[in-house]
């Protein structure tokens, strides 16, 4: 916690997965198309740093409480407070793995060298202001400064998904940004009425003077503020824009996109809940529209042939089960959300990856084209099939064990709604083990194909001229970086006792609400 005078080794370590990722940007802008070595080792060496800073200050957070960092030396409310309690720290020290591998995987496939119509040296500058955004937005203590966040992350990541300059890419990137501009207006007008009811931005501040304001108007916020934060997260029926958009993307793009940004969204949602509004009224809407998320996005999934946009259903309809964690309101709740968010974010990274493996393999992601790919790349067939599993649930893994949470937190709540909930959540896993076992079965496991695709599959490499046609053979280091993010995934369900219980701790201290804000508000006993 805070302490008088200037602040402590941890507390100036707080600002550091924020500033650090830009300014290697801005190094990494400066150096531009040259050594391109050089550019890679900056990206790499900033998020392991970025990596360990994380694990110090969630071992920090867990122990000793939340650490703040008041930037500039001007204290909350005035000032902008960056926290670093438990679930900021824990979804932080996952990010941060996970973009490390994926940036592992984006330095192995070279697109500075594979996209020759994209300007040199951008693509890591963009990547690395949109992490330190991710950041930002995990370890904000005002809503101004979540805004900006969010912003951050819309500067790189328009860049990321439209990388390249194609037809496909620019179209997406619109509706993404459109999308995200709606978001950011109803944001803003979120956070013009809530300063003109309290005079403060300051979420620990916010969480004391809410409860003094008429209901009427602490509803308007916080529905304006989820809605904001629904399209953000993808949460049915603001979710029809994400498989229109990620699946265009370059796939160490899409993959971060996929695992990181709808958890941003996901993350305000739980701190909005648990800080500002405990026990609000819209408990019972939340429900409703986790379920709705749940099985318009897992029946979508099923629909689909081509494997990215199967994906990016399936991420709708899971987002669904984190917003039913929270809307129960409840400890076991919360941990089961907090628990699944953790999980989601590594197994969905790892799909999109290995999906990207299949591209650069094959030249296409359509199941209807693909086939042998079991044979022919035995190994990209386990990456694929292993988080495929744990992502339908699969005992003993991790999604079995962070849906289990949810199921039991709904059945204890009680209620034909939530009960009905949880009705829900086990149809749309076994829809999901369905429509990844006939995706992983019609490109991995059926026999050899008997067109060119079949035949180029059989050969080391293809080198002929048919255009319909373009397998590469994969650098050592991209099945290396999937392999390493399947292997965190997996270590989820080796440590689940551990990470269940610190997600258990880390409920009690969102719904406890006082250490929060005792540490942003610097208060002594």
């Amino acid at each position: 916690m805070t302490s008088p005078g200037s602040p402590t080794l941890l507390e100036g370590l707080v600002c550091v997965p924020v500033l650090l990722p830009l300014l290697a940007a801005g190094i990494k802008l400066a150096i531009g198309g040259r050594l391109r070595r050089l550019q890679s080792l900056i990206s790499l060496v900033t998020l392991g740093i970025s990596l360990a800073v994380s694990v110090v200050l969630l071992i920090a957070a867990d122990t000793q409480g939340p650490q703040v960092t008041q930037l500039g030396g001007w204290h909350s409310p005035v000032g902008i407070s960056l926290v670093a309690d438990r679930l900021s720290t824990l979804v932080l020290v996952v990010s941060s793995a996970v973009t490390l591998c994926v940036m592992v995987y984006s330095v192995a496939h070279s697109y500075d060298e594979q996209e020759h119509d994209a300007p040199m040296a951008i693509f890591h500058p963009a990547f690395l202001v949109m992490v330190a955004g991710v950041a930002d937005a995990f370890l904000s203590g005002d809503l101004f400064n979540l805004f900006v966040a969010f912003e951050l992350l819309l500067s790189g990541s328009y860049v990321l998904l439209t990388f390249g300059g194609t037809e496909s890419r620019i179209r997406a990137g619109a509706t993404y940004t459109l999308m995200a501009l709606a978001s950011s207006m109803l944001f803003l007008i979120a956070i013009a009425i809530t300063y003109g009811a309290t005079g403060t931005l300051s979420m620990a501040q916010l969480a004391e003077r809410f409860a003094t304001l008429p209901d009427q108007v602490k509803l308007l916020v916080e529905l304006t503020l989820l809605l904001a934060f629904a399209i953000k997260a993808a949460i049915f029926p603001m979710s029809a824009w994400l498989p229109d958009s990620y699946p265009t993307a370059p796939a160490p793009a899409t993959a971060v996109f996929a695992g990181l940004l709808t958890k941003v969204g996901v993350y305000s949602i739980i701190r909005l809940e648990a800080l500002l509004f405990p026990g609000g009224p819209v408990a019972t809407l939340l429900m409703w529209v986790a379920l709705a998320t749940m099985l318009a996005g897992v029946l979508g999934a099923v629909a689909q042939t081509d494997m990215k946009r199967m994906l990016s259903f399936t991420l709708v309809s899971h987002i669904g089960y984190m917003v039913f964690g929270v809307a129960l309101s409840t400890l076991a709740g919360l941990a089961g959300a907090i628990f699944y968010v953790v999980h989601h974010i590594t197994v969905q990274t790892s799909l999109f990856l290995v999906t990207g493996l299949v591209e650069r393999r094959t030249g296409t992601t359509s199941v209807t084209r693909l086939g042998g790919l079991m044979r022919a790349s035995p190994l990209i067939a386990v990456l694929f099939f292993v988080p495929a599993m744990n992502l339908s649930g699969i005992p003993p893994m991790s999604g079995f064990l962070g849906k289990l949470m949810l199921v039991q937190a709904g059945l204890a709540h009680g209620g034909w709604l939530p009960v009905t909930l949880v009705a829900a959540g086990l149809v749309t896993s076994l829809l999901t083990l369905y429509a990844v076992a006939k995706t992983w079965g019609k490109a991995f496991w059926r026999g050899p194909r008997s067109d060119r695709l079949g035949r180029v599959l059989e050969s080391e490499e293809y080198t002929g001229d048919d255009p319909t046609v373009t397998t590469t053979a994969l650098p050592v280091a991209l099945p290396l970086a999937v392999t390493a993010l399947v292997a965190l995934g997996l270590a989820f369900t080796v440590l689940a006792g551990p990470l269940s219980a610190l997600t258990e701790r880390t409920a009690a201290e969102l719904m406890a609400r006082e250490p929060y804000i005792t540490a942003v508000l610097e208060r002594r006993p």
